[in-house]
C-alpha cells in the first residue's frame, strides 16, 4: 500500500513512524512533513489546506490511502476533495469535522445523541457572556467556538480574565466547570462501527503542578492505572457510538478518528470536547503501545470495513511522552536555534525515540527549531516508572538553547 500522510507535527511523525514499521506499506510519503519525518518518509511541499493540491499530489504518487493529520485541513474540506477523486482517505468530511470546528455544533450533536456533557451557553455579545459567567460562577470555563490549536480555552476564577477572553472571540461557549481527572479516549470509526483505542492523559499547562498558561500539550502517558474498570466500554456505549450514530442520522456520517476529551466527575463521566483527529501529544503514547499494524486499521476506516477487523492488539507495558518546547512558548516561541543530541537521545533497542514537531533542516544539514512545541521524546517500558525514566533520560541528552519541558509528566501515576 502507498500511503500519503498530510501534516508536519509530532502527531504526523508518530503516524509515519508506525506506518513505516507496517510491512503492508510499500511507499510512505508526507506533506509537508518536517526534519524528523524526512527520515522515515519522502516529504513533499504542499499547502495542506488546499484540497486540490493535496488531491493532485496523491494522484501523482498513486496513493492508495491518504491520512489527514491536523484539524485545519479537515475543517477546510481536504478529505472531501481526496474522497471525491476516488482515493480512500482517513479523516472526516468538513461537515462532520465541525464536531471540532464548532463547539456549539458539538453541543448540539451531544444533545441529540443524549451524550453527557457540561451545561453551557453559546454567547456572541459581552452582555450574554457576562450573564452566562454569573449563571455558572467560578471557576469560569470559556471556549472559543472555532479552531484554536488547542489553546482556545480559558479556565479561570478571574471574572475579568474570562470576560476578556470571551470578548476576544467572535462566538464563545461558556459552560459549567467539570471536576475530576481528565482522560483522552480515541476511537477509529468508519461511520458505523466504532473501535476504541487505549485511553491516555495529557498535560495542558506549561509548568509543573499544572501551573502556567494553557498549551497544546506538554506530555502524555498511557495506560491509566487509576482509571475505573470498564471505562472504555462505558464511554463507547454512552459517548462514542451514540455520537457516531447521531451524525449518521443527520446525514453527515463521521469516518476517521473521533477523540473524546472526558472528565471523570463526581457525577459520572462527562464530555469536555470532541476532536476530529488524533490528539497531540496523546497519539505519541497510544501508537507506541499499538501492536496491530496501523495501515490496515486506517484503510478499513476509509473503506467502511472496520467490522471485518480482528480485535486490536496492545503492548501490556506503558508509554510516556515529554514535550520539549521553545523558549517563550506558548506566548512568543523563539525559533531558528540548532538542536543537538538527537541521535544520542534515541536508544538502540527502540524503547526511547524522538518525534519531531516544530523542526526544519537548514542548508548545512543541521536541525533547527521551527515552532513552539519542538520535539516529543517518547519512551516505552514495562510500567510507567520505567517508561518515564527512559523518556527523561533521553530528554537530558538533547540540547536546545532556552528549551523548556515539564518534569512531572506521569509522575503521580507512576508512584
Amino acid at each position: 500500500m502507498k500511503v500519503l500522510v498530510i501534516g508536519g507535527g509530532a502527531r504526523e511523525h508518530a503516524l509515519c513512524r508506525s506506518l513505516s514499521q507496517d510491512p503492508a506499506v510499500t511507499e510512505l510519503h508526507c506533506a509537508p512533513g518536517n526534519a524528523g519525518i524526512a527520515q522515515v518518509a519522502t516529504v513533499h511541499p504542499v499547502d495542506q489546506l488546499d484540497g486540490a493540491q493535496v488531491t493532485a499530489l496523491a494522484g501523482r504518487l498513486g496513493a492508495e490511502l491518504v491520512v489527514v493529520g491536523p484539524e485545519a485541513p479537515l475543517v477546510a474540506g481536504v478529505a472531501d476533495a481526496v474522497r471525491a477523486a476516488g482515493i480512500p482517505v482517513f479523516g472526516p468530511s468538513a461537515e462532520a469535522a465541525l464536531l471540532e470546528g464548532s463547539k456549539a455544533f458539538a453541543k448540539d450533536v451531544m444533545a441529540g445523541a443524549g451524550v453527557p456533557t457540561a451545561r453551557s451557553y453559546v454567547c456572541t455579545t459581552a452582555a450574554e457572556a457576562a450573564e452566562a459567567l454569573d449563571a455558572f460562577g467560578p471557576p469560569y470555563v470559556v471556549k472559543d467556538d472555532g479552531l484554536a490549536a488547542g489553546k482556545g480555552v480559558v479556565v479561570t476564577s478571574d471574572r475579568a480574565e474570562a470576560l476578556a477572553h470571551a470578548g476576544a472571540c467572535e462566538r464563545v461557549v461558556i459552560e459549567e466547570y467539570l471536576d475530576g481527572p481528565e482522560v483522552s479516549l480515541f476511537a477509529i470509526t468508519d461511520g458505523t462501527t466504532v473501535l476504541p483505542l487505549q485511553p491516555a492523559q495529557d498535560f495542558k499547562r506549561a509548568l509543573d503542578g499544572d501551573q502556567g498558561p494553557n498549551t497544546g500539550g506538554m506530555g502524555a502517558y498511557s495506560p491509566l492505572p487509576w482509571a475505573p474498570e470498564g471505562l472504555v466500554e462505558d464511554v463507547l456505549a454512552t459517548v462514542l457510538q451514540p455520537t457516531v450514530d447521531e451524525l449518521r442520522r443527520r446525514g453527515t456520517p463521521f469516518s476517521g478518528l473521533l477523540y473524546a476529551g472526558l472528565a471523570l466527575t463526581s457525577r459520572g463521566t462527562r464530555v469536555i470536547e470532541f476532536n476530529a483527529r488524533f490528539g497531540d501529544p496523546e497519539t505519541q503514547v497510544v501508537l507506541a503501545r499499538l501492536r496491530t499494524p496501523l495501515a490496515g486499521v486506517l484503510h478499513a476506516s476509509a473503506t467502511g470495513t472496520l467490522d471485518q477487523l480482528e480485535p486490536l492488539r496492545w503492548d501490556e507495558g506503558a508509554a510516556v511522552t515529554v514535550v520539549i518546547a521553545a523558549e517563550g512558548y506558548p506566548a512568543a516561541p523563539r525559533t531558528g536555534d540548532p538542536i543537538e543530541g538527537l541521535a544520542e537521545a534515541e536508544s538502540a533497542d527502540g524503547t526511547a525515540y524522538v518525534l519531531h514537531a516544530g523542526t526544519k533542516a537548514d542548508g548545512e544539514g543541521r536541525v533547527l527549531s521551527a515552532g513552539g512545541r519542538v520535539l516529543s521524546v517518547t519512551a516505552t517500558g514495562g510500567d510507567l516508572a520505567e517508561a518515564r525514566e527512559r523518556a527523561y533520560r533521553s530528554v537530558g541528552r538533547i540540547s536546545l538553547a532556552g528549551a523548556q519541558h515539564r518534569g512531572d509528566i506521569a509522575l503521580k501515576a507512576a508512584q
